[in-house]
């Protein structure tokens, strides 16, 4: 008997999708990838291309461009379709135009019987993680938004870059809204076992404002970035790849996901960007962090601000 494979759907052939399919086909993490976008010519070029680096690639992956109907045996589904955010736009911006759109697409993929995992990606991510949540019926555990993962890892880099250390040595969170109100979590963050405040009193030179600045240069990033190039894509794809890794592959690995709070953190019926424990069934456990006074106070305004949003939005649909 044939052993089962793995499938993961794409929804969204623009820059972000795009990048992801070549980053998951480079990693060789899937068995098969179907891209699906109202743009049939784009996602079949893009096949194309992709199936033209198939000798290069380190294992066999089936590539093909399909409808929503192939998501009915889909283990994923990746959603990067959506409004781009454009210069001087925030994320929050683009909430109600992307809801619309994300309606129409789960109610399409939820038609086809998927019961699989929602991987979202398409800003405002906490937003439209709830919507997909809302619109599918499925298990929150099963839906799971890109949240601050992104935010992390330009944290990280920052950091290991100011030190002097591998990024991948540099253990610290963002959390909140994956947007203007997330915050860093200075409480928890280390490198190597060592709080970052030990490390500061080794560092020549050091300024406490030149923490601040990496906060603010991780917070501000995609503003940099679309001014200088349209859009944010090679990051968060790459981050998007981890996390298909850590469900298809039974990781138990974590990391910082919008997830749907239920009680912890004191926050109940919002998706919002914090450290989970993901697997092959999705969100096993969500990790609580220990919060400061100033960090609990920043959190709850990132779960008022996104609640306040999403409340129009909702009432509206």
């Amino acid at each position: 008997m044939l052993k089962r494979v793995n499938r993961v759907a794409l929804i969204g052939t623009g820059f972000v999708g795009s990048s992801y399919a070549f980053a998951l086909l480079n990693q060789g993490i899937t068995e098969e990838l179907v891209l699906i976008d109202l743009n049939k010519d784009k996602a079949e070029g893009d096949v194309m291309d992709l199936n033209h680096g198939l000798p290069f690639a380190p294992s066999r992956t089936k590539i093909w461009y399909g409808d929503y109907s192939e998501c009915a045996e889909a283990d994923l589904v990746v959603i990067t379709a959506g409004a781009n955010q454009k210069p001087g736009e925030t994320r929050l911006d683009l909430v109600e135009k992307n809801t619309r759109i994300f309606k129409v697409v789960v109610e399409e993929i939820m038609s086809t019987g998927f019961d699989g995992i929602f991987l979202v990606a398409t800003n405002p991510v906490d937003i439209l993680t709830y919507a997909v949540w809302n619109f599918s019926g499925l298990p929150k555990e099963r839906v799971i938004g890109s949240g601050t993962i992104l935010d992390t890892a330009r944290f990280r880099f920052l950091l290991g870059e100011y030190f002097d250390v591998d990024t991948r040595n540099v253990h610290a969170y963002i959390i909140g809204e994956h947007g203007d109100t997330e915050l860093p979590v200075w409480s928890h963050a280390d490198i190597a076992g060592t709080s970052i405040s030990k490390w500061t009193k080794n560092k020549d030179g050091f300024n406490h404002q030149d923490l601040d600045k990496i906060f603010l240069n991780v917070r501000d990033a995609a503003y940099h970035i679309i001014q200088r190039k349209g859009a944010t894509h090679y990051g968060i794809a790459m981050g998007l790849v981890r996390l298909t890794k850590a469900i298809l592959e039974n990781e138990n690995s974590v990391l910082t996901v919008s997830a749907y709070l239920d009680g912890e953190y004191g926050q109940s019926d919002i998706y919002i960007g914090v450290p989970a424990i993901v697997n092959r069934k999705g969100i096993r456990q969500i990790v609580e962090l220990d919060l400061n006074d100033e960090e609990n106070a920043k959190f709850t305004n990132s779960v008022r601000v996104l609640k306040k949003t999403m409340e129009p939005v909702f009432n509206n649909i």
